[in-house]
């Protein structure tokens, strides 16, 4: 073990600790973040109008304070843009992190302050740092650089309030530690710079000259870099170029179809994948094991969880009072709905994602999906879950690999039964695209039972459209409605033909 790696390890022995105790039993973590974050929010706006002095257990604050999404939020959100205090939480809130989700494109204002920022964000990826260097005790991390590709916003001011808003990647890297800089590239000159196009073209020349052994970020932006990068050097592929590079710390889309041609950019049995769940509105899990999937949830990170369990969401979301499940009452392998309290002033805050636990102490969890980001159009229930792991199956058993891709109901009309039209951008089209389309519908048909229903039995559906569009097509839609770089994407699954229909109209023009 390095000397460097020893001592890191040693000053972050606190947070090994809480993990290894939390992993054994996360839920006195959960008691302690509950009494927190409710103490601090009586004096606020929010915590008087629901008498949260009064509140002193989970139940209470249950039937006292309801389920928030953001449209419910937002005009206590908007108070505090126009320089209001205490309206969420009891310290200063002037930083805001824009962000668009993927059910909506409007954007919408995160609160955030430099609590939020240092006991739930740097918190995390400390714990995470610390988690592989416990792991991998010969690990170069701090030999070289780690790169963190963000956004492509800057931090824009209101200078009668003094609130900023901006990426949350743009929030990281303007208050990281002197310390941390030593080992992060690029600076925040190059790092702020809006135009995202122009910033990848910047950072590409600079990263080939400096030793990389890292680096952190959504796998479709990090992906073009790297080819722009590997195209600039000529070289073969980049553990040519890097021959010291051994992670990638990736989240924001599922890492699935961009994995082969991570392999291919990185040829090294050194290359680590660990894939994290961070979020605008929080650090709240990432891989302990990579050879478990399961993301560890952390429960010491200021942030509150409950869990609705999927089927009675549309319930809770009308009001109807429920008991929402805490972490020490979640079952493997059931779908919830994530809903959080965080030292930011987000309460009971639905925050859009759905999850299911892959195991219990520690408690590990995958990402299924959005609440609100699946097809229903005729009763077949498709989530995420489903279609990568289908998509992920036809690509193994064809050898095509996929860059983008998103999912839209064709409707019934008096002469068609209904059908899902897939859009896709191949890297590598199959050889023989119906028997990929047959692939596809029969993964779907084994994990969705009521997709197969709508299918087989009920015959209302016909087999998936495939469409494969011209390579450059998702690029230049987000391009198109400013959503380049962060954690920006086309949503994979809409229950509308919104996205579609304004892909197809770019197909044509390319």
């Amino acid at each position: 073990m390095s000397l460097i790696n020893t001592a890191y390890r040693l000053y972050n022995r606190k947070l090994l600790t809480e993990l290894d105790f939390s992993s054994r039993d996360p839920f006195p973590f959960q008691e302690a973040t509950f009494r927190y974050l409710t103490q601090r929010g009586t004096d606020t706006m929010f915590g008087k109008e629901y008498k949260m002095a009064e509140i002193n257990d989970i139940d209470t604050f249950q039937r006292r304070i309801p389920l928030h999404d953001y449209n419910s939020l937002e005009p206590y959100i908007q108070q505090s843009l126009r320089g209001q205090e205490n309206v969420l939480w009891n310290s200063p809130i002037y930083w805001y992190a824009l962000s668009s989700g993927t059910s909506s494109s409007k954007s919408k204002f995160i609160p955030m302050n430099r609590e939020n920022l240092q006991l739930c964000h740097y918190k995390g990826m400390l714990t995470i740092l610390s988690c592989y260097v416990r792991t991998f005790p010969k690990s170069r991390l701090f030999t070289g650089k780690t790169l963190t590709l963000g956004g492509n916003r800057h931090i824009d001011k209101n200078v009668e309030t003094n609130c900023c808003y901006g990426d949350l990647s743009a929030f990281l890297l303007i208050n990281t530690p002197l310390l941390a800089r030593l080992f992060t590239t690029p600076s925040r000159k190059i790092g702020l710079i809006p135009d995202f196009e122009y910033k990848i073209e910047q950072v590409s020349k600079l990263i080939t000259k400096q030793n990389l052994v890292a680096f952190s970020g959504v796998p479709s932006w990090n992906l073009l870099l790297m080819r722009k990068v590997l195209e600039q050097t000529g070289k073969g592929n980049l553990s040519e170029l890097w021959p010291h590079m051994e992670l990638f710390m990736h989240g924001g889309v599922s890492f699935e179809p961009y994995r082969v041609h991570y392999q291919a950019l990185f040829p090294s049995e050194k290359m680590h994948y660990l894939e994290t769940y961070n979020a605008s509105e929080g650090f709240f899990a990432f891989q302990t094991d990579l050879n478990d999937p399961g993301l560890q949830l952390l429960p010491n990170v200021s942030v509150f969880y409950e869990f609705i369990p999927l089927e009675k969401l549309q319930a809770a979301e009308n009001g109807s009072y429920m008991h929402f499940l805490t972490m020490a009452e979640v079952e493997v392998d059931k779908p919830y709905a994530l809903v959080i309290s965080t030292n930011s002033g987000l309460w009971r805050y639905l925050i859009g994602d759905t999850v299911r636990f892959t195991q219990l102490y520690p408690h590990k969890i995958r990402i299924t999906g959005r609440t609100k980001l699946f097809i229903n159009t005729f009763g077949e229930e498709l989530m995420i879950e489903n279609a990568e792991r289908a998509l992920a199956r036809a690509c193994n058993l064809t050898g095509a690999s996929v860059y983008e891709y998103t999912v839209a109901p064709v409707f019934m009309d008096h002469l068609h039964k209904g059908a899902h039209q897939w859009l896709i951008e191949f890297e590598e089209m199959p050889p023989d695209p119906e028997i990929f389309t047959r692939i596809l519908d029969r993964s779907l048909m084994d994990l969705n039972s009521d997709y197969e229903a709508k299918r087989r039995d009920t015959g209302t559906m016909d087999p998936p459209v495939i469409t494969a569009v011209r390579k450059g097509c998702f690029y230049r839609w987000l391009a198109v409605n400013d959503k380049l770089g962060g954690q920006n994407k086309v949503p994979r699954l809409w229950s509308t033909r919104e996205y579609a229909e304004a892909l197809l109209r770019i197909n044509e023009k390319l």
